[in-house]
């Protein structure tokens, strides 16, 4: 027979919607690795494209897209010739910097060791 819950439901924490808005963006798979590589740097679609790998090049691009959106990266048109597509943070983006790196030491010291990327079932 399962305990009957006798706390108050308006007392239970909530989430803060702070928190659920930077997971909406960062926990999408490949949104970390893809401001990961843009901090501190321009970065074209090709490149980008290896140096996260396992990810499509509609994947990435929808990603990018996402991003823009979020007004965390902004594409550039580099007219050429040839014509090359780059990115880059904003200064939104680019405040993330700190975080990524810390949730990256975070991630040695408590997570087991996985698969490398481009291997994750």
């Amino acid at each position: 027979m399962a305990a009957e819950q006798t706390h108050d439901v308006a007392e239970c924490g909530r989430v803060d919607d702070s928190i659920t808005r930077v997971f909406q963006v960062l926990g999408k798979r490949w949104n970390g690795p893809i401001l990961s590589v843009l901090q501190g740097q321009r970065t074209h679609f090709a490149d980008l494209r290896r140096a996260i790998p396992g990810i499509s090049e509609r994947m990435l691009s929808d990603r990018l897209a996402e991003l823009g959106g979020a007004g965390l990266v902004v594409r550039e048109v580099d007219e050429g010739p040839p014509l090359r597509v780059s990115y880059r943070l904003t200064e939104s983006g680019a405040a993330l910097e700190p975080a990524l790196r810390e949730l990256g030491a975070w991630a040695k010291e408590h997570l087991p060791d996985a698969p490398p990327c481009g291997e994750i079932g």
